[in-house]
């Protein structure tokens, strides 16, 4: 059972980026990682010792940071409404 399909994809980039097939866009990249950060999260809740899978979600975290750096520096606004429709911040 696959929980990120296609049409999941399809939904979160028509969401947060241009369109359903720009892929390419930061903010659409940042939403698809924080689907799949809460997903691994949600997992490691039941699984203390799913090693690899701690590994992974620590290394997509690192992504997502570095993504949202580059949006900082290049359009504080975009970060700024990026944050707020994903409700980074607390």
């Amino acid at each position: 059972m696959n929980y990120l399909t296609a049409e999941k994809k399809e939904e979160l980039f028509s969401k947060y980026g241009k369109s359903n097939k720009d892929t390419g866009s930061t903010e659409g990249q940042i939403a698809l990682f924080s689907y799949r950060i809460a997903h691994l999260t949600e997992h490691l809740k039941s699984n203390k010792h799913d090693f690899a899978t701690q590994r992974a979600l620590i290394k997509l975290v690192g992504k997502r940071r570095s993504l949202l750096d580059y949006l900082k520096k290049n359009d504080i606004e975009r970060y700024r409404s990026i944050i707020a429709a994903l409700k980074l911040r607390r």
